[in-house]
């Protein structure tokens, strides 16, 4: 799929870190790896002092390894992309449709960082992030992530709006494992601005977008659902599935005696409020609804908090 282009000067997307920011970071993961690598091998070479020449060189092998490429790979699997100096830079590792990392996504970050940071005492790493446009160093490139910056004013935070009560749950049977996660961001920063921009090219892009997502998924939009809400629908259906996700991975911690996994990835919260009053109208602002109060989960209220007629 194209980038998408506005005419109107729109910033979309979210904010990349940049090089000082993300250095500082990275100065302090490493300090605090090389306080435990150093002790941890003092601590080695006490112990294993009977040991012969090979045996210690394959010990402080290992010990290496461990520590500088399986110790970032842990913490930022377990913190949801927050190692100890991106959490003090504010700061997070997210997929590049701003979605939580996984450990395959760390991997290929700490397997390259041990190239383009260690070995290169960080000067890979700096002209990759220099010459990229969202600051990414190639480690971010070759596993499909980006970093971020989570600590932002409140007032900029932009939400996604909830689809239609009507469309709620409609699309749990869809296949959205083809979907590509350049997609998937432009969807997400297409619903969060789309009140910003112009109606006829809020249109065009809703409808392109959908047209890209039915490509993907092969499954028709229904007929009668505007662009705008079958994107808000399938997007709020990606949510509910990794809500479900996080939630069984706890369930399955506490009833194994380990402590729970951590908190809902930050995007959860921030994009999916639950606020039903959001209306899908590009090019303005939602018109107040005049229509009756119903019985929840009826399909007049559908209409009265979305401005979405349910399809006959």
């Amino acid at each position: 799929m194209n980038e998408l282009v506005t005419g109107d000067a729109v910033v979309l997307g979210l904010q990349p870190a940049r090089l000082p920011s993300r250095a500082l970071a990275i100065s302090i993961d490493l300090a605090v790896l090389l306080t435990v690598f150093v002790l941890l091998s003092i601590g080695l070479a006490v112990a294993t002092v009977t040991l012969d020449e090979a045996a210690s060189a394959a010990i402080a092998v290992a010990t290496f390894l461990l520590v500088l490429v399986g110790g970032p790979v842990a913490v930022e699997t377990l913190s949801h992309g927050r190692s100890l100096g991106k959490l003090a830079c504010g700061l997070r590792v997210v997929r590049d449709d701003g979605g939580p990392i996984r450990f395959r996504h760390a991997l290929v970050r700490g397997a390259m960082g041990l190239v383009e940071i260690l070995g290169t005492f960080g000067v890979v790493g700096c002209i990759a992030s220099l010459v990229s446009a969202r600051g990414r160093r190639l480690g971010d490139v070759f596993a499909g992530t980006l970093v971020v910056r989570e600590r932002v004013p409140a007032g900029r935070a932009l939400a996604v709006p909830p689809p239609p009560p009507w469309l709620v749950g409609r699309f749990a049977q869809l296949d959205l494992s083809g979907v590509p996660d350049g997609l998937w961001l432009a969807v997400r920063q297409y619903l969060t601005r789309m009140n910003q921009l112009d109606a006829a090219v809020g249109v065009s892009m809703g409808e392109r977008l959908s047209t890209d997502l039915v490509a993907s998924t092969g499954v028709p939009v229904p007929q009668g659902v505007p662009a705008a809400a079958y994107l808000a629908a399938v997007v709020n259906e990606r949510q509910a599935r990794d809500i479900r996700r996080v939630a069984a991975a706890a369930s399955r911690g506490s009833q194994d005696g380990a402590p729970v996994a951590g908190p809902v990835p930050a995007f959860v919260d921030r994009e999916f409020p639950d606020d039903r009053s959001a209306e899908f109208r590009p090019g303005g602002a939602a018109a107040p609804s005049t229509a009756p109060a119903e019985k929840k989960g009826t399909g007049t209220e559908g209409q009265a908090a979305t401005g979405f007629a349910p399809p006959a």
